[in-house]
């Protein structure tokens, strides 16, 4: 536990949620009132290949530094006076191998690359061998929070009062940031008419808090996915039912106090009801034939926003060619997300030249060729670079286009001596949430699921098992099936991690994959079905959002429900160590 002292140096940030009437006077007089404390802990990254990079002075004296950084200009001006160089003599170029999961939002290796090439005026080369990337990086920030909820006679949320403290580590970067999520997501999903919350951001002498996939949310949504399931049991009513009589329908608002982006989980929870219904039919069905093994169902709602809060903006810039197009970009996905989104939103783009992907060239991710798209982070790049190339594409189209409505070729344009080259940029309309009342419209598009877990808990040992997740996911329009579903697996995977097993608080055993409970093949059922739900976003690229952050938003509150489910132990402090569940055991038999 952390003690938390206001006003003194260690609360260093402090942000409220002021929306409708004061909740105090209706927690008095509504009928149904539900409080409880909640917590979701340190969870380390671990991708499997530790930070890696090398740095040198070009023959025009700049210092290159290539690292696998997903926020190449971020990094850049966050390095450069720390390394003590002119920062128009500093680019960095990203390494295209080797996950984050966010921890890349900040800067790692950079600096120590760029001080050792300064210092000596050599190349050299530095790679983190696993226990120093799993000591040294920042990891997820725990948050505590005490959320409650005041309901009416029928169920439908009225109120909710929300304080939470952020364990941030030593420094604040991103700190802010961080915390402001809580007023964004918990409670996220439900139309809630009256809010009243506080959160803060906490120096310890903990571990270094960094950006972690969800980026807040995990945090959020535990406490309100949790405590919504406790009011349903509270009030003798179904979990799910209870969710599809609260959530956004037209007219609602977020707890941002702004309409949401669309109206797409009522439809999800009629498509996975039948799921829930037949999951809760043998789950009873193994438990009347006894055992120590007993089966239960959860539920949670998935949400996760696109974008960095406000005005949020991507540059890229498209250049015709003899052989097609080439693309530039500061993308910087590791892996398919950025190749394949750049790729598939240009040819759709360009479709009326008739070119094909084979003539798309891509150039990405070198400060000295690529603009400034922005990070990596917040499931931005597939909105906000992917409407930026739709942008610079059309700037090509409509220079390209003859009075006759056909398309220049490359050797008209040039005969004409007309520009080759255009750039594409695009900024969110949006606002940031005020820091004193948490309101405002802080992102272009959102991401919406609602996912169904089954599970099988050993009440010999308080093991669980995961035994099927079954996600509607609400992406909007698919870019690339084959994309959106790695993305689902690995957030839901890192969820069950998230859950069961993952933390990063004794360093004599949390310093090795195994030891920080990284999930192995045998903890992730080969039983997870993705229902994909298109609810085009009027301010998505051809209607996509992104996809990345959603899956991991709750799928341990889904897990940790169904635990509740299955043998009447109340997971609210994660992970859901065996220990904890047989504790839980132990007192529900006092």
């Amino acid at each position: 536990a952390i003690e938390i002292h206001p006003g003194t140096p260690n609360v260093y940030f402090t942000t409220n949620v002021v929306k409708g009437e004061d909740p105090k006077p209706l927690m008095e007089s509504l009928p149904n009132i539900i409080e409880d404390d909640f917590y979701v802990g340190r969870q380390p990254h671990l991708p499997l290949e530790p930070d890696v990079g090398f740095a040198y002075f070009d023959d025009d004296d700049n210092l290159m530094v290539h690292s696998k950084s997903i926020a190449l200009h971020f990094h850049q001006l966050m390095t450069a006076e720390g390394i003590g160089v002119d920062p128009s003599k500093y680019f960095i170029v990203q390494n295209p191998t080797g996950a984050t999961f966010g921890y890349k939002f900040s800067p790692t290796i950079e600096g120590l690359l760029g001080v050792a090439a300064l210092v000596s005026r050599r190349p050299v080369y530095l790679e983190f061998n696993m226990f120093q990337q799993i000591t040294y990086t920042g990891k997820r920030s725990p948050f505590f929070m005490n959320v409650k909820f005041g309901a009416d006679e029928n169920g439908i949320l009225k109120a909710m009062e929300t304080d939470w403290s952020v364990d941030h580590g030593p420094y604040c970067e991103f700190g802010d940031l961080v915390t402001t999520r809580g007023s964004q997501f918990i409670g996220a999903g439900y139309n809630i008419p009256n809010i009243r919350g506080e959160g803060r951001t906490v120096a310890t002498n903990h571990a270094w808090g960094s950006a972690f996939r969800g980026f807040g949310s995990p945090q959020s949504l535990f406490a309100s996915e949790t405590l919504i399931d406790m009011l349903a049991v509270q009030m003798g009513k179904d979990p799910l039912e209870l969710r599809y009589a609260n959530v956004y329908r037209e007219g609602d608002t977020t707890p941002t106090g702004c309409p949401p982006d669309v109206i797409a989980l009522p439809q999800a929870i009629d498509t996975i009801r039948p799921h829930y219904l037949k999951a809760k039919e043998e789950a009873a069905a193994k438990n009347k034939k006894g055992g120590n093994t007993k089966y239960g169902v959860g539920v949670s709602l998935n949400i996760y926003s696109c974008g960095l809060d406000g005005p949020d903006s991507s540059e890229m810039w498209v250049e015709l060619t003899p052989e097609g197009v080439t693309v530039g970009n500061s993308w910087e996905d590791h892996g398919q997300g950025a190749d394949m989104g750049s790729l598939a939103i240009s040819h759709e783009t360009l479709r009326p030249l008739g070119i094909k992907p084979e003539q798309i060239k891509l150039i990405m991710n070198d400060m000295q060729l690529t603009p400034n798209s922005g990070p990596a982070g917040g499931s931005r790049s597939n909105v906000l670079t992917g409407n930026a190339i739709k942008v610079g594409c059309e700037n090509l189209l409509a220079a390209l286009k003859k009075a006759d409505g056909t398309y220049r070729t490359y050797d008209e344009m040039v005969a004409e001596k007309l520009p080759l080259r255009y750039e594409g940029k695009w900024t969110a309309p949006c606002t940031a949430p005020s820091v004193e009342t948490g309101q405002g419209d802080p992102f272009p598009t959102y991401m919406y699921g609602v996912l169904l877990a089954e599970v099988a808990v050993d009440t010999t040992t308080g093991k669980t098992a995961v035994d099927k997740l079954t996600l509607v996911s609400d992406c909007g329009k698919i870019i690339n099936k084959l994309v959106i579903e790695g993305q689902l697996y690995g957030g839901l995977t890192q969820g069950i991690g998230l859950a069961l097993s993952e933390d990063f608080e004794d360093l004599k055993k949390n310093t090795t994959l195994t030891g920080c409970g990284i999930p192995q093949i045998k903890d992730v059922p080969d039983n997870i079905v993705l229902i994909h739900q298109e609810t085009p976003r009027p301010l998505g690229p051809y209607g996509a959002s992104g996809a990345g952050e959603m899956p991991l938003s709750a799928p341990h509150a889904a897990i940790a429900n169904a635990i509740f489910n299955a043998c009447g132990v109340r997971i609210k402090h994660l992970p859901a160590y065996p220990e904890k569940v047989l504790a839980g055991l132990e007192a529900l038999k006092k």
